[in-house]
């Protein structure tokens, strides 16, 4: 990890959040403990960062000067939140089309598409907090700067963020085999969510039962899936030829 990408020691920390500076996550040692971690700690919670609680050899790994038992992994972009989205989108008529990837790990796949997204117009990515990929320097690198300009949406959890795009009018299309009819079928003219899961699991049982519409893709030959990250272009760009075949190409 380059020495850009983070910064250690509890004061240099507590000074970074203070100042706003664009932090994934913080990871805390274990067992630390003492007035200066109590007020740390509390910071995290009032800015309402993700914290980890790990062993300082997780900590270690990444840096092996006076940490303190404390490391901030800073992200490249800006998180955004849908309850900030999804009112612009409203306000301006934009039939918005949203990415929600539910526990997604990879972080090539997550760059990928990142990638794709901003190609087909994509007005956001959902992630969850915790179990998900982030925006780590390595995922917008794999994205070919693709993050840079697609808001990524970090909510507490997936199925709490689909609920919300379903109370905005959105259609949730999981893509998913169970039940699921071909992806050309269902209407992604409106306002839609295309929710992806897992690369081992798929989408979450929670999640599932949100959903409107199951999208599945033929597969012709001997592997029976696509990379996740093929699965969501292909998705998304049925989107587009949905869209620009009713006349609704971006201005």
């Amino acid at each position: 990890m380059d020495k850009n990408d983070y910064i250690f020691g509890r004061r240099a920390v507590m000074e970074a959040i203070s100042a706003g500076k664009n932090i994934d996550k913080v990871l805390v040692r274990k067992d630390l403990s003492g007035e200066l971690a109590s007020e740390l700690l509390s910071m995290i919670k009032e800015y309402d960062i993700v914290m980890q609680r790990v062993p300082v050899e997780r900590i270690n790994r990444i840096t092996m000067k006076n940490h303190q038992g404390v490391v901030a992994l800073l992200s490249p972009v800006a998180y955004q939140k849908l309850d900030n989205i999804l009112p612009s989108l409203y306000e301006e008529g934009n039939v918005g089309l949203i990415v929600v990837l539910d526990g997604l790990t990879d972080t090539r796949n997550f760059g990928a598409i990142g990638r794709t997204a901003d190609c087909a117009g994509v007005d956001a990515i959902v992630i969850p907090e915790r179990g998900s990929v982030s925006l780590t320097p390595d995922a917008v690198k794999t994205s070919a700067g693709g993050l840079f300009y697609v808001p990524v949406c970090r909510e507490r959890d997936v199925a709490g963020a689909v609920r919300k795009l379903k109370e905005y009018g959105y259609r949730i299309i999981g893509a998913s085999e169970k039940g699921a009819e071909l992806y050309t079928r269902p209407d992604y003219t409106v306002p839609v969510a295309i929710v992806m899961g897992a690369e081992d699991t798929g989408i979450s049982p929670e999640a599932l039962r949100l959903c409107d519409d199951f999208a599945a893709i033929p597969m012709l030959g001997n592997i029976g899936s696509l990379n996740v990250s093929v699965a969501a272009g292909v998705l998304l760009y049925e989107a587009v030829r949905q869209r620009f075949e009713a006349g609704m190409r971006p201005e």
